[in-house]
């Protein structure tokens, strides 16, 4: 069963996670920094989860910084800012057979551990 991670190795959040739900070696883990998410890797991500915009976080602090709470974005805008900007991707994203797993609330988390 695939098993596969992108999050961002600097980020605490998802190092406690990785802690917390045992995810060691046996996972395939993608630093979305030092390794850019590819086209296929973006519209796989969305194949599973819906959309882009399930993708999208409008935590980055770019968010504002470009101006984009001022806009409305399409499918095709979120997509490719995810490509451009790393910080964009909602994350951790998780991976677990044909299931997505996005983004570090409690309840994504409980049903991630469940699918372990």
């Amino acid at each position: 069963m695939t098993q596969k991670v992108y999050y961002l190795s600097t980020c605490n959040t998802c190092n406690r996670i990785f802690k917390d739900l045992n995810i060691g070696d046996d996972w395939d883990k993608q630093d979305v920094k030092a390794d850019p998410i590819r086209p296929d890797q973006i519209d796989e991500m969305k194949r599973l989860a819906g959309s882009y915009e399930a993708l999208f976080s409008r935590k980055s602090m770019k968010y504002r910084a470009m101006g984009l709470h001022e806009k409305t974005l399409s499918e095709s805008d979120y997509r490719r800012l995810i490509l451009e900007e790393y910080t964009f991707l909602k994350r951790p994203v998780f991976i677990v057979g044909e299931r997505i797993f996005i983004g570090n609330t409690k309840k994504v988390l409980e049903e991630l551990q469940l699918a372990l």
